[in-house]
C-alpha cells in the first residue's frame, strides 16, 4: 500500500503542471486519475467522437451525475434543514438542481470554457454547461467515488456559490402560488392545458391557460 501511493505521487509529480491536468485541479481541487473521463464528460452530443466504432459523448456521464448530485444535494439540505418537512425540503432540492441554477454554475466553475461543441449547439442547446457540469459529476463519481463527489459539490458548489437559506426562501412555484392566493381571497382560478411539447434538451414545455372566474388570465 506505501509503494503504491509513493508510485501515485511521483506520477501526479510529473503530470500536476501538465494540461490539461493543471486547470482540472484548479477547478476540481484533485488530479484526476482517469483523465479521459473528464475529457468525455465535456463533450457535447454535437460533436460526438467515435471510439472504437461507437460514439462518444457526455450523455451517459450526464445521466449517472444527475442522479449522483440528486442524492448529494438531498443529504446537505436534509442535515442542514433538520426541522423541515419533506415538501421544503423536495423544493430546496429542485431548486438548486434546476436547469437555471447549474447552468449558472457551471459559468461559475469556468465549464463553458472547456466544453467542445458545434456551434449552433450554443445557442439551440440552452442547458448544455448544466449538462456538463452534471457530467462532469459523473466522471468524479466513476474516477473518485462518492465520497470525493460530496466534496466538490460541497465545497466547490454549495459553499462558494449557493446560498441555501437566501434558495428556501426565494418563490420558484407561482402555479402553487397563486393558487394559495385564490383560496384565500375566495376566488376561482382554473389551469387548462393546451400543448405539451418538448424542448431541444428533451424536456417537457407545458402551455397552459389561466383564468378568474370565469375570465381568462392569459396563456403561458
Amino acid at each position: 500500500m506505501i509503494f503504491k501511493r509513493i508510485h501515485k505521487w511521483i506520477r501526479l509529480f510529473k503530470i500536476k503542471n501538465k494540461e490539461p491536468y493543471l486547470s482540472l485541479y484548479n477547478m476540481l481541487g484533485f488530479y484526476p486519475d482517469n483523465i479521459e473521463l473528464y475529457e468525455q464528460a465535456f463533450i457535447h452530443r454535437s460533436i460526438a467522437v467515435t471510439q472504437d466504432g461507437k460514439r462518444s459523448n457526455n450523455e451517459r456521464l450526464e445521466f449517472l451525475g444527475d442522479a449522483v448530485l440528486d442524492a448529494i444535494i438531498a443529504d446537505i439540505v436534509y442535515k442542514y434543514f433538520p426541522n423541515k418537512k419533506e415538501g421544503f425540503l423536495t423544493n430546496t432540492r429542485s431548486k438548486i438542481v434546476q436547469r437555471d441554477s447549474l447552468n449558472q454554475i457551471a459559468l461559475e466553475l469556468g465549464i463553458d470554457k472547456k466544453v467542445t461543441s458545434l456551434p449552433y449547439a450554443t445557442t439551440h442547446h440552452k442547458y448544455m454547461y448544466g449538462n456538463a457540469l452534471e457530467a462532469l459529476i459523473g466522471a468524479i463519481y466513476l474516477d473518485q467515488g462518492y465520497r470525493c463527489c460530496c466534496q466538490f459539490v460541497e465545497k466547490r458548489i454549495i459553499h462558494k456559490y449557493v446560498s441555501l437559506d437566501k434558495l428556501a426562501s426565494r418563490e420558484v412555484n407561482f402555479k402553487s402560488r397563486l393558487l394559495e392566493w385564490g383560496q384565500k381571497t375566495k376566488l376561482h382560478i382554473e389551469f387548462d392545458l393546451i400543448e405539451t411539447v418538448t424542448d431541444v434538451e428533451g424536456n417537457p414545455v407545458f402551455q397552459t391557460s389561466k383564468s378568474l372566474e370565469g375570465t381568462p388570465l392569459g396563456i403561458g
